[in-house]
């Protein structure tokens, strides 16, 4: 049963740009629609999530993490009877904005937009839905509901101080009210995120044989579920042991979400969504046990698998493509593809032409960012 602080699809504040209402959709379902037909939704299919030296199939990406954490956040959401269909929508919708090379490309790209704004992958996920993706006959972008908008924005909590430029010059434009929290679906699909990237990570530094399953069992949370697999199953296989371990670790920090929201809830008791925005805290936390845990995970995969010595080469080499790339379309930006060529004619002077650029690049996907590093013999 939907709970009264739940975003009301009926109540939507609506989108920029009106439109009729869809007969067989709901608006938070025509959010989602959108964003999985979109172009950029296509692109994170070749978009590193842990950057890892390797040739095989079964590693994340971008996509397939998304996906992940779509499905955990209409789980957590469903469990608290808030609506799922936004959930989703701002689940698929939270790496969009990511460019090649995971947070390596996004290092990059930031220290070379130094000087003209800077860059971030949230506030270049807005960009993207409001401004890039241009398919639609009446608007640019994906003209989403202000529900959708807002919890792109603000899914890790409010945005003050000085805004990125994507998002101040979208918000001036359709105030998202950035500096309250988001709705409980935003903050659903916000730890969706966590989940999903604490149990995936793992996953994928075992496949890449950057840690043991020997190590994994010794650390916080992993030790029990380990030991509850070996009692129930002794001498299981061991792709088999560790599937059964990981599975149930996912398993406890779902859990653990949804009670620690659901406590937070009964305390505030909030009638509304608005109640949830003004609330003064996250709603939707891991509790302070589970957190501290969490942390020794976290810090185990930065050592043993984001800084680990085959990962910092890797770095190091598409650090270099992204900021070879940059440069050469700054000062050649008549070799930018014909569908971008207009907008710079129309740029108004070095900042405007960078951000282009930059639109450019960070839309690309690993391979082609590779390819065009090669072709264009830099």
């Amino acid at each position: 049963m939907a709970q009264p602080y739940a975003c009301d699809a009926g109540s939507s504040r609506g989108r920029l740009f009106d439109e009729s209402i869809s007969t067989f959709r709901s608006p938070f379902q025509r959010d989602r629609d959108r964003i999985i037909h979109s172009s950029a939704f296509r692109r994170l299919k070749h978009k590193t999530q842990v950057f890892v030296e390797h040739e095989g199939d079964y590693y994340r990406t971008r996509l397939t993490h998304s996906i992940e954490v779509a499905q955990v956040a209409r789980t957590v959401a469903g469990a608290l009877g808030l609506n799922t269909d936004l959930a989703e929508a701002i689940a698929l919708a939270h790496d969009l904005g990511h460019p090649p090379f995971g947070h390596t490309g996004e290092d990059a790209l930031h220290d070379l937009m130094a000087p003209y704004g800077g860059f971030d992958h949230n506030a270049q996920a807005i960009r993207i839905v409001t401004r890039l993706e241009r398919h639609y006959a009446d608007f640019d972008g994906l003209n989403l509901t202000w529900e959708t908008l807002e919890g792109i924005a603000k899914h890790n909590g409010p945005v003050t101080g000085d805004l990125p430029y994507a998002l101040q010059a979208y918000n001036q434009r359709h105030d998202l009210e950035l500096g309250t929290y988001a709705s409980a679906e935003a903050q659903v699909a916000a730890l969706a995120d966590d989940i999903a990237y604490n149990h995936h990570d793992l996953h994928d530094g075992l496949r890449a044989e950057l840690f043991s399953t020997d190590e994994l069992a010794e650390l916080p949370l992993l030790d029990g579920c380990f030991a509850r697999v070996d009692a129930a199953y002794p001498g299981l296989n061991y792709y088999r042991r560790r599937h059964e371990a990981l599975r149930r670790f996912f398993g406890l920090l779902v859990e653990d979400v949804i009670g620690v929201a659901e406590r937070n809830l009964a305390e505030l008791a909030p009638q509304s969504v608005a109640d949830i925005r003004h609330a003064g805290r996250p709603m939707v936390q891991f509790s302070p046990e589970v957190f501290a845990q969490l942390k020794v995970t976290r810090a185990f995969l930065f050592h043993r698998m984001y800084r680990a010595p085959d990962v910092v080469v890797e770095r190091k080499r598409v650090t270099k493509v992204v900021r070879a790339l940059f440069p050469f379309f700054m000062s050649q930006p008549e070799q930018l593809p014909k569908q971008w060529r207009k907008d710079v004619q129309e740029a108004e002077g070095e900042t405007e032409l960078a951000r282009i650029v930059l639109d450019y690049i960070a839309g690309m996907t690993d391979r082609f960012a590779l390819q065009e590093h090669e072709r264009l013999g830099l």
